[in-house]
């Protein structure tokens, strides 16, 4: 028994779903997406509302049977609010700046500035310059951009200067001991 994949999904006004060929395709105000919906999973609408159901209780449908709820109704959720991730700059002199239209420059600390290229479908926001927001419609790849920012300077454990989640907690650790 999948609890989440027999969770219906509400489809809201503005946005329609149509499934062809094994292909989901979801259409909405903040744009399109479409993912291969796997075999033996089959997606049935009726009115704004769309089942997830699967062939039979075999291991590997029973596995797909939630992701793909899952990553439908991340699709609509997509379309509509679209999904953001939010990043921290701390340490002295680090900071962002908007580079342009999908560009963001990045002062952490090296000896050069690193410009960050966003992939299409993702942009950002700097409301400060200590302050990172990655917006898009696709959940994964909001999440991977916000990932590849962090991996140019990851927090370290000793003053906690870096790139991290907001609300992200480091541990932090003792230096060295005084004599």
């Amino acid at each position: 028994m999948s609890r989440i994949g027999n969770n219906p999904i509400t489809v809201p006004a503005g946005v329609s779903v149509s499934v062809a060929d094994g292909v989901a395709t979801v259409k909405g105000p903040n744009g399109t997406m479409s993912r291969i919906i796997p075999d033996g999973i089959t997606l049935e609408q009726s009115g704004d509302v769309l089942t997830v159901s699967r062939l039979n209780d075999e291991t590997q449908y029973r596995s797909l049977h939630g992701l793909t709820r899952t990553l439908i109704a991340n699709m609509v959720i997509g379309v509509t609010d679209g999904w953001s991730k939010e990043l921290e700059i701390i340490g002295v002199g680090y900071r962002a700046a908007n580079g342009g239209p999908g560009v963001l420059d990045l002062a952490l600390g090296f000896s050069h500035p690193v410009k960050f290229t966003a992939p299409e479908g993702v942009t950002f926001e700097v409301p400060l310059p200590t302050r990172v927001i990655v917006k898009g419609a696709d959940k994964e790849a909001v999440g991977q951009v916000a990932a590849s920012i962090r991996k140019i300077r990851k927090p370290e454990p000793y003053k906690g200067k870096g790139v991290r989640y907001l609300g992200e907690r480091v541990v932090r650790k003792a230096g060295k001991a005084a004599k």
